[in-house]
């Protein structure tokens, strides 16, 4: 949790995507991940996606490690979807294709991850993030380019494309700035984990609560960015222990000089830990 968020992060850091027509996989994704997010959308054929509202229905998972992406506002899904949330006990609810507040109107019993996936999506991001019952924002990079008439958010070599780097930017700051929480979209190159760890531990330094993720495989990379390491742990307590001793402003430790803000961040890191 950030310090400015108002209400905690009620997951861990890595958030893994499962098809929600695919029943036989709920419990292995949910034991491998901090939370599973059980998918009618994009993960679910549409021809199968009655099928999958079945399924959840009838899951018996944790609640509180669940949140269940619906189809976008307006979609002839949506409403199908709804209702069949509304018959389990899952509360944490992702709507795709966010792009006003008007949109999230429909998901006031749940805890909203808006997704800010279209062009319209990502400018509204400080819109949504101020909507009842927003808990985070996420940003999408795919979809976000094929708002566009685009064809790839990346370069040959991997970096993301100038626009995608704006949009996971403008998104995290409409976060922190209505003291919601952001997760950092997810890493399609399932092979590619030296390439999901710099963006992950890229994550973790500029203030996402947690990464998405769309295979098991990915879950370790994930924790093992946001979890700290022993000597960052004891530094940061450390410094928090001559804050107190120091009894308030600004003070010298270890050779440099300590404000709020560096507090901030080593507090951040106990949060982690």
């Amino acid at each position: 949790m950030r310090e400015s968020a108002d209400k905690a992060f009620p997951w861990g850091p890595a958030l893994l995507f499962c098809p929600a027509d695919r029943p036989e996989r709920f419990a292995k994704a949910l034991e491998r991940a901090d939370a599973v997010i059980l998918d009618l959308e994009d993960a679910v054929d549409p021809a199968r996606r009655s099928a999958a509202r079945e399924a959840l229905v009838v899951s018996d998972l944790d609640p509180a490690r669940v949140i269940v992406r619906v189809n976008p506002a307006g979609s002839d899904d949506h409403d199908a979807d709804l209702s069949a949330l509304a018959a389990t006990p899952y509360r944490a609810a992702m709507l795709p294709k966010a792009e006003s507040a008007a949109d999230v109107a429909g998901l006031s019993d749940y805890d909203v991850i808006a997704l800010c996936e279209t062009a319209a999506g990502v400018l509204a991001a400080p819109e949504l993030a101020r909507a009842p019952g927003v808990l985070a924002l996420m940003w999408g990079a795919e979809d976000l380019v094929a708002s566009l008439g685009g064809t790839s958010s990346r370069f040959a070599d991997g970096r993301y494309r100038d626009v995608a780097r704006f949009a996971r930017s403008a998104v995290l700051l409409a976060a922190g700035a209505a003291g919601v929480h952001a997760i950092d979209t997810v890493h399609l190159d399932i092979a590619d984990l030296d390439g999901l760890a710099a963006e992950a531990e890229d994550a973790v330094a500029v203030g996402f609560a947690a990464t998405a993720c769309i295979h098991p495989g990915q879950v370790e990379t994930i924790r093992a960015a946001y979890r700290p390491d022993p000597a960052e742990v004891e530094a940061a307590r450390e410094l928090l222990a001559a804050a107190e001793n120091a009894g308030g402003g600004v003070f010298r430790h270890a050779g440099r000089m300590i404000d709020g803000p560096v507090l901030a961040h080593a507090r951040a890191v106990l949060r982690r830990s």
